[in-house]
């Protein structure tokens, strides 16, 4: 898989194009945001959260799903159990991942972030694949855009304290800085 910056789209992967994004004001990308999500919660390997993202969610085929069908989110990335990886948004434009949150003194952090969702839940582990694919995405993420670092690599729950909890207390924050220094 290989970043390509002019379009921000990376080669090698699927892409499943999400119409929940905007332009991206002042082209900025200083973040790295890692979330989880499960649809069904707590169910893996649906191919509902693609469904989400692209506002075709079947809200008749569970409870949860009529709850949340009116909402318009994306995130750019989304790595499954397995560590299959797929794109929603281009990273030259903002999707729609981070919801009211602070990042060091600046709201509206999609503004200047990236989104990667794991699927996931707060208290399941995570997969051995999520841990290298996460890895090797944030490394060429860090290589392609020098404001990132790995200090402002957060959880959702940091930048949303109060309101989200994702990654949750399962996601191993020193794992993953460990395998980004294996360059």
């Amino acid at each position: 898989m290989q970043l390509d910056p002019s379009t921000g789209w990376f080669q090698g992967i699927p892409h499943c194009p999400s119409p929940n994004f905007n332009a991206r004001p002042g082209g900025e990308i200083s973040l790295l945001v890692v979330h989880n999500i499960s649809l069904p919660p707590g169910q893996f390997g649906t191919g509902k959260v693609q469904a989400f993202f692209q506002n075709r969610l079947p809200v008749h085929e569970h409870p949860f799903f009529a709850e949340i069908a009116s909402l318009q989110v994306s995130a750019h990335f989304f790595i499954e159990r397995d560590g299959g990886l797929t794109q929603f948004v281009s990273c030259r434009d903002r999707a729609w991942h981070a919801g009211i949150s602070w990042f060091e003194g600046r709201d509206n952090c999609n503004d200047f972030s990236l989104g990667v969702e794991l699927e996931g839940t707060d208290d399941l582990p995570y997969s051995d694949a999520q841990y290298a694919r996460l890895a090797e995405l944030t490394r060429q993420l860090l290589d392609a855009y020098p404001a990132l670092s790995t200090q402002r690599i957060r959880g959702h729950c940091d930048i949303a304290p109060g309101r989200k909890t994702d990654p949750g207390a399962a996601f191993d924050w020193s794992r993953l800085h460990a395998e980004l220094k294996e360059r």
